[in-house]
């Protein structure tokens, strides 16, 4: 999905409060010409619209400020919201086009039945949902795909483990737990206190007797 908005440059003399008044945000630009930062307003209208598709540190904006010129690809780095009211404060944008490579947060979405699940009864215990990568910016991902089928009950797989896709690098340290195939609750809560599953002899059968 193709994401755009327009912003106008802001009058520093304008208070935020004032600015909200008017029927629009706060907002700033970062990266888009080094170290300088551009103060903005947006729409609140198309602001809500895009928050609401569009996700954090992951989705690329076409942002357009026609008053400098200026446009190009951008993330949103912030989103600050009231506490309790369904209301927008402020957006901060970064520029990624003179970036050679961003770090953005993107979901794991893990595939398939891990065979200890299937086979043993096992539970999977996904530790990690989101990751933090650095990739170019024209190759950020929507999310990575985990293949869990092969874990057996007791295994597990690292961030190091994970396929990722070209020109794609984890942030995350990798001996990471992303994922792992935890033993059936009952199992793993009679190994937790010590207990042991005695047969009585009333449950033994006798040699001959069908059980």
């Amino acid at each position: 999905m193709e994401l755009s908005i327009t912003c106008s440059k802001r009058d520093l003399n304008q208070k935020p409060n004032a600015i909200r008044r008017g029927g629009r945000l706060p907002a700033v630009l970062y990266g888009h010409n080094g170290d300088e930062s551009l103060a903005l307003t947006v729409d609140t209208r198309e602001a809500d619209f895009l928050v609401r598709d569009a996700s954090i540190n992951n989705t690329l904006v076409t942002v357009d400020v026609p008053d400098l010129p200026w446009k190009g690809k951008a993330l949103i780095r912030e989103v600050q919201s009231h506490p309790w009211k369904s209301q927008l404060l402020h957006l901060s944008f970064f520029s990624v086009a003179a970036q050679d490579s961003v770090e953005v947060v993107v979901p794991l979405n893990y595939v398939g039945t891990a065979k200890g699940v299937r086979d043993e009864g096992g539970i999977l215990d996904t530790i990690v949902t989101e990751l933090a990568i650095t990739c170019p910016p024209s190759d950020i991902p929507e999310s990575i795909d985990v293949d869990v089928e092969a874990l057996g009950v007791g295994e597990s797989l690292h961030v190091g483990d994970l396929n990722l896709p070209k020109g794609v690098e984890a942030v995350a340290d990798d001996v990471k737990v992303a994922v792992t195939v935890a033993a059936p609750r009952t199992v793993a809560a009679a190994e937790d206190s010590g207990e042991v599953v005695v047969q009585s002899p009333a449950d033994v059968p006798l040699v001959g007797e069908e059980s």
